[in-house]
């Protein structure tokens, strides 16, 4: 359900499908985890799906709450356009902006050079 590296300086965590309601707190929590673990290490959150549903995206809304009092910055990365808009559309504003992007390698970069 969960997989995680460290690529490029960027922590970054992929979710293998969608958890579902049952599974989403101990995957935000598996998240966390990580995220206080690597810190201040950029992350991105990879929704590996091609139509992520309801439980990973938001377990990746909760992992951008988190990542921001943390000071941490956080990126997202789909295949699906409506998650990509979903994210951008419920990101929490109080935080460092959310970036959603279409490909993971781009998000990898872009997180690295904006932590930077």
């Amino acid at each position: 359900m969960l997989s995680y590296g460290v690529e490029q300086g960027v922590l970054v965590i992929t979710v293998d499908g969608d958890p579902g309601r049952d599974d989403r707190p101990v995957l935000a929590q598996a998240i966390s985890d990580l995220v206080r673990a690597h810190r201040p290490t950029p992350v991105v959150i990879v929704l590996d799906e091609p139509a992520p549903g309801d439980a990973a995206v938001g377990v990746a809304l909760q992992a951008h709450r988190l990542c921001g009092p943390l000071g941490v910055l956080v990126s997202v990365a789909t295949h699906s356009a409506a998650a990509r808009r979903i994210l951008e559309a419920e990101a929490d504003t109080d935080c460092t902006r959310l970036v959603v992007h279409a490909r993971v390698d781009t998000a990898i970069a872009a997180t690295f050079a904006a932590a930077m």
